[in-house]
Order: structure tokens, then C-alpha cells, then sequence
């Protein structure tokens, strides 16, 4: 089940009363802990969609540098940290995402400059915007990126924002290239994003849940 992460709500809800952004953040924190221990509660694993680790940069941070932008997202991991430290890791996945709207997104930060920040996150599951044109070629990021152990990986092999429907095999080659590199066991297949802003219709999003399925069953042989 999906919920907001701490630093999306900060991008949302303006900070008016608190001294800085650090306390501000852990305010919010203590305040979704409670929402996210219920949905862990209640059976669920707990999604944090985390869009501030990445399209923060080309809209609220826009006017930082890399390396600036890169401390605000090492205040947002500690928050988030802070807000799940009664749950297991194993509960919990992140999704780390640009946005995911559709635009030119040629001001996108790469997942390069911001991946080691996103797997301190304590969650065992991150999941990566990798179908959509933008961002697709950053599979080779893990050719230099260790997935830490316990870790796995959530690569989007299917775009929602298209009403094309991929081939399986394109499914496939997109998770064999991952599974080549992190191991087939560290491999979950997945949607880039949310399928929730309309721009497919159902039977398009069932037939690319399909392609889905195919692409993953064919990857899982081709890896044997």
C-alpha cells in the first residue's frame, strides 16, 4: 500500500512555524509514523513514494547544484528513517521517481547522483522509474553501483504514460539486463510509475500487466 514519504509532504505543506527544514521534517515524520505503522499493521507492505529524491531537484530545488541537493536529500532519507524505525525493513519498499508527468524532462538529476542516498533508506524494496525514454539507459548504473545485500531491486519495465504496449520480449531483455547485474534473485518486475493519472485506458493497462507478466516469465527462463 502506498503512502507519502515525509520529504513529499514537506513539497506540499509549507513550512510556517518550524525553526528549519531539518525540524520541520522530523515533525512530519512523527506524524506518518503512525500512518505507516498501520498499514504495516493491517497485513500490508508499506510503498513511501518518494518523488523528493529526485524530481525535487528540477522543481523545488531547482536553483541547487548537485551537491547541494544531494544534502537536501540526505535530510529527507533521515527523516524517512526516522518515521519507519519501528517497522523491519523487509515491509518496506521505496519508490524513487521523477515526477513521472509528461514533458521533456531533460532537467531530470540522473539516478547516478542520487541512487547511494536512496539505498540508505531502510527498506529492502526500491523501486526505479526504467521504461519511460528519460531514463531507460539507467540500467548501466548498477554496471558501478552495488545493490547492497538484503536489498532488491524494482525496475519499471513497462511506461504508463504510453498507450503502446510493449512486447514481452522488450520486457524481458529490460529485466536480463538488470538480473545480469544485481542477480536474478534481487529482481522484482514492475510498472515505471502509477497507472492512476488516466493516460491508459483499462484494457491498455491490463494488456501491458499482461506484458508484464509475459516479459518476466520469459526473462525467469532466459536466466535459468
Amino acid at each position: 500500500m502506498p503512502a507519502v514519504s515525509p520529504g513529499m509532504v514537506a513539497r506540499t505543506v509549507r513550512n510556517v512555524y518550524y525553526p528549519d527544514e531539518e525540524t520541520f521534517l522530523h515533525a512530519i515524520a512523527d506524524v506518518m509514523r503512525d500512518e505507516y505503522e498501520a498499514i504495516v499493521e493491517a497485513g500490508f507492505v508499506l510503498q513511501l513514494d518518494c518523488p523528493d529524491l529526485a524530481s525535487g531537484a528540477n522543481t523545488d530545488y531547482a536553483d541547487l547544484s548537485v551537491s547541494d541537493f544531494r544534502k537536501v536529500v540526505e535530510l529527507h532519507v533521515e527523516a524517512l528513517n526516522d518515521a519507519v524505525r519501528n517497522i523491519p525493513p523487509e515491509q518496506i519498499r521505496i519508490h524513487v521517481c521523477w515526477g513521472n508527468y509528461e514533458g521533456p524532462h531533460h532537467r531530470d538529476i540522473a539516478l547516478r547522483d542520487v541512487i547511494d542516498l536512496a539505498l540508505k533508506c531502510n527498506a529492502v524494496g526500491v523501486s526505479v522509474e526504467a521504461a519511460n525514454p528519460r531514463h531507460a539507459h539507467e540500467w548501466k548504473v548498477w554496471q558501478d553501483v552495488k545493490l547492497p545485500d538484503g536489498k532488491v531491486l524494482i525496475p519499471g519495465v513497462v511506461d504508463d504514460k504510453t498507450n503502446f504496449v510493449e512486447h514481452p520480449e522488450l520486457v524481458a531483455d529490460r529485466l536480463v539486463q538488470y538480473a545480469r547485474l544485481v542477480g536474478r534473485e534481487n529482481v522484482i518486475a514492475s510498472p515505471d510509475c502509477g497507472f492512476g493519472g488516466g493516460r491508459c485506458s483499462p484494457d491498455i493497462v491490463w494488456a501491458k500487466l499482461r506484458a508484464l507478466v509475459e516479459g518476466a516469465e520469459l526473462a525467469s527462463r532466459q536466466l535459468f
